[in-house]
């Protein structure tokens, strides 16, 4: 009976977590859901563009959760999420809108360049771009949730690195958010609702395991990422 009750516990408690993350990811990216739910985004892209660097704090947010569920099974979201969120925001949002940003100008130098004879040369170097992008935020984003302070110059190099070294962990990572993007086009509801916490579990725990070189056994921090603040 014991090992009974201990064990829908723990399923009560996976249950709750990932739950109140959807929820608590939802009303940290609500511009964007709203936009992403409301209008057509190949129409109202810079729109979309423009609120997404606010999605960043609230992704960190939940990656906090998840880390402190998982190292410590501890069930408080609300705070932990909370807490997060105010000490990744400044840092977060620069990194977000620094990404989209970045997105931007080659999605648009893409767009342009297709169709074109220097396409063929150019829009592959493009998308791999793009693709280093992404995995660069995303494991920086891993590490702000853990270090709020760091200094994003110190994070974002050592991310590159890592992201290319560890190809394909970083690919796993890309595929799984791919496949959440998908959900979120096809059945938001579903999307949101349920399958945004497990789906960026993988991702966050994926990224741990990339990162496990540079933050070493949770939580603790290398001397290359540091302290210091910006």
């Amino acid at each position: 009976m014991r090992i009974r009750y201990e064990t829908f516990g723990a399923v009560f408690d996976m249950a709750y977590v990932a739950l109140m993350s959807n929820l608590l990811l939802v009303v940290g990216c609500l511009p964007l859901v709203v936009g992403l739910v409301m209008t057509d985004p190949s129409r109202s892209w810079p729109l979309l563009a423009l609120v997404a660097p606010a999605c960043a704090p609230g992704v960190c947010a939940v990656f906090a959760v998840l880390a402190a569920f998982s190292g410590e099974r501890s069930t408080a979201v609300v705070r932990t999420f909370a807490r997060a969120w105010r000490a990744s925001l400044r840092r977060a949002t620069a990194l977000g809108a620094a990404a989209t940003a970045a997105l931007v100008v080659l999605g648009v130098d893409a767009r342009a360049a297709w169709g074109r004879p220097v396409g063929a040369a150019a829009i592959p170097v493009l998308v791999v771009a793009m693709v280093l992008v992404v995995a660069t935020a995303l494991l920086a984003l891993v590490v702000v949730a853990e270090r709020p302070a760091v200094r994003l110059r110190d994070a974002l190099r050592v991310c590159l690195y890592l992201a290319v070294r560890r190809w394909y962990l970083t690919g796993a990572s890309l595929a799984v958010l791919a496949l959440l993007e998908t959900l979120l086009a096809s059945r938001p509801a579903i999307a949101l609702g349920l399958a945004a916490a497990p789906l960026l579990y993988l991702v966050w725990a994926n990224s741990r395991y990339t990162l496990r070189v540079a933050l070493g056994p949770m939580p603790g921090l290398a001397p290359g990422l540091g302290r210091r603040t910006a």
